[in-house]
């Protein structure tokens, strides 16, 4: 194709997207995905000298919809030049330096949501709108009213307009979800999609928050430094946001965004990169702008998390439990430095609630070494076909069981992938540990030996596993070993090994720790377990239902005769006899690692606010468990103080 056909046609698309985006706050493929179209277009514009009155490269934001009244910002709103690695951060360094020389950076997170402008005179909240296209933007003063977090009032008398983000936090985007019918695409939809629409209560109801970052217009105000700017917000009750560093080394700025990208997963809001400055606005102004970009600034994107894909086909696995679950194949695709060809699709509920179809592009997500999902649908196309559930188990065709959500096969005594699945997470290292009993393995004694049940385990002999193939002396002498040694085993491991539905590793310890031998663990009461730390009606009732039926019980005893329950060595500490749950990001150390500490201290973890929590521990970017454990009267501390109890 000519190179001026091929900038057409990636203008056209462009527009499209940027329409769908901005204006209908929608949006049918990645960011990465556009960021990919509009740098080929922009390396064409370079080659042939030409650039369009309409082309995306010269554009800021979207166009301004006329059901709203329309506003002109006091002082043009820009958008933001982009660098995908540090090398092109370091070219645009370079640039800049080889303008104004030597600077200091600012480094703050990358909001993804809707940029707003609020604007104050006399102290007082006047009216906000939306970017627009950086001159005219949207009025939506009586839709940001709906957020809590914004100043009426503030002490500044002066007319001045400011710039931020408004954000749908993910704790309530997912709270929002679950508690709806009709599922939202995506926090920053979400919040766009709120802002822009003319009926308040369904703003009111997404529960917006907002972050603020920058300063454009004052009147009778000047700013030396991005950092004055910051400090100014902060000190007239503006929220912003907790991360902000200013930075002399350009060394310590590529660490700094390498640990902003590691801990991200654990922020309450999406980035999708962080934004780098120069802090001193007598510089900027030697800079300047382009059409559509301050020549100051740049924004670092991270490795994308989500990707859109077209989905092939579903097919359905039975688990350890029995429960079939349905997986996505994909078209494959480039995510997170992997390959991924299949992705979870949670139940069927889900994919009904999400309007997923085969043959329609889809949004996949994944988050550092998390399964990839199916997160939303993202355009339907005239082959779309419904998804439709099993009558049939896939594997043994015994007949489906619909429990709520779920399907599972009804077939609990020879339907193989259950058998072999279960027996390989009895084996794990979380469970019985062990080692050399993979689910391959499991699938090896199920076909050649009739290895059938967790007490099968235990009668293997050493001349059973040298017919196998692969197995000589060595590896099945290493085998009997180890399960000779599994047979110490503490309760909790024995506990989580035999696989009840929806208790896990921490679960289990939970069990062990407060009931201490099995034969009152047997005994339990629906009602005492619903007490338990982290224990709801659900995990109460899975627990109860399954020692009430006389197959699990005959199971244990079998089992029972084989093994020796141990006691482990009981940890006391500062923490003992306290619940802890951590908000927000720890300085130094991540929450895996602090909760760890916690326990070896003889403390309790959380990961929900409940009257069952006896401390909250506060770390920066805190979301809305903070709040949540302030109306509890739950002790709340910082960071700081929570590192002096683990030297203590």
């Amino acid at each position: 194709m000519d190179k001026l056909e091929r900038q057409k046609e990636l203008i056209r698309i462009l527009n499209y997207h940027r329409k769908k985006y901005y204006d209908e706050d929608d949006n049918v493929i990645s960011d990465k995905e556009y960021d990919e179209l509009y740098k080929e277009l922009e390396e064409l514009e370079k080659e042939t000298g030409f650039v369009a009155d309409n082309s995306p490269t010269r554009l800021v934001g979207g166009s301004v919809d006329k059901k709203f009244l329309p506003y002109k910002h006091k002082q043009r709103l820009y958008s933001l030049d982009k660098c995908q690695n540090f090398e092109e951060f370091l070219n645009w360094e370079k640039r800049t330096e080889k303008q104004i020389g030597s600077f200091d950076y600012t480094l703050e997170y990358k909001y993804d949501g809707l940029s707003v402008n609020v604007f104050y005179s006399g102290g007082n909240f006047v009216k906000a709108s939306t970017r627009g296209d950086g001159i005219t933007g949207e009025e939506i003063t009586e839709q940001i009213k709906t957020v809590k977090e914004l100043p009426l009032q503030i002490p500044y008398k002066g007319d001045i307009e400011i710039q931020g983000e408004c954000i749908m936090r993910l704790s309530d985007f997912n709270e929002y979800n679950r508690t709806h019918d009709k599922t939202l695409k995506n926090p920053r939809n979400a919040a766009a999609g709120a802002l822009r629409n003319l009926d308040i209560n369904i703003t009111r109801s997404r529960k917006l928050s907002l972050i603020f970052y920058n300063i454009g217009y004052s009147k009778d105000r000047s700013f030396s430094s991005q950092l004055q700017m910051y400090e100014f917000i902060k000190e007239n009750g503006f929220p912003s946001g907790d991360f902000f560093k200013v930075i002399k080394d350009k060394n310590i700025l590529n660490s700094e965004l390498k640990n902003i990208e590691k801990e991200r997963d654990g922020l309450d809001y999406l980035i999708d990169g962080a934004v780098i400055k120069v802090n001193d606005t007598a510089l900027r102004e030697e800079l300047g702008f382009t059409d559509k970009f301050p020549k100051w600034a740049i924004a670092y994107k991270f490795e994308a998390e989500e990707e859109s894909t077209v989905l092939k086909d579903v097919i359905w696995q039975v688990s350890r439990t029995g429960k079939i679950n349905p997986l996505a194949i994909l078209e494959p695709i480039e995510l997170g430095g992997a390959t991924i060809k299949r992705a979870t699709l949670n139940n069927y509920a889900d994919i009904l609630k999400k309007d997923i179809k085969i043959n329609s592009r889809v949004f996949v997500r994944r988050s550092n070494d998390v399964i990839p999902e199916v997160t939303s649908n993202a355009e339907h196309f005239a082959n779309s076909v419904d998804i439709k559930p099993p009558d049939k188990c896939p594997v043994c065709k015994a007949a489906v069981i619909k429990k709520g959500a779920f399907y599972y096969c009804s077939n609990t005594e020879n339907c193989a992938p259950r058998i072999i699945s279960a027996l390989a997470h009895f084996a794990s290292k979380e469970a019985m540990d062990i080692e050399g009993l993979s689910e391959k393995t499991c699938e090896l004694l199920y076909n050649e030996l009739n290895v059938k049940n967790f007490t099968d385990i235990y009668k293997l002999k050493k001349e059973d596993l040298l017919e196998l193939e692969g197995f000589k002396d060595k590896k099945a002498e290493n085998l009997i070993a180890s399960i000779k040694a599994s047979k110490n085993v503490p309760l909790y491991r024995f506990i989580t090994a035999l696989g009840i539905p929806t208790i896990g590793k921490k679960n289990a310890k939970t069990l062990a720790d407060k009931f201490k031998n099995l034969n009152r663990l047997i005994n339990v009461k629906e009602e005492e377990l619903k007490d338990l730390n982290d224990f709801g009606e659900i995990m109460a009732k899975s627990v109860a239902e399954y020692f009430a039926d006389g197959k699990n019980l005959q199971l244990i005893k079998d089992l029972s005769q084989y093994l020796n329950f141990i006691e482990e060595e009981s940890n006391q500490g500062i923490f003992s006899d306290i619940t802890v749950l951590i908000t927000g990001k720890l300085n130094g150390m991540s929450r895996d690692k602090a909760y760890e500490e916690i326990k070896r201290r003889g403390g309790q973890t959380s990961d929900t606010v409940s009257k069952k929590v006896n401390l909250l521990i506060v770390g920066e970017d805190a979301g809305s468990k903070l709040e949540k454990a302030k109306k509890l009267g739950i002790r709340i501390i910082s960071q700081e103080e929570f590192f002096q109890m683990l030297n203590q």
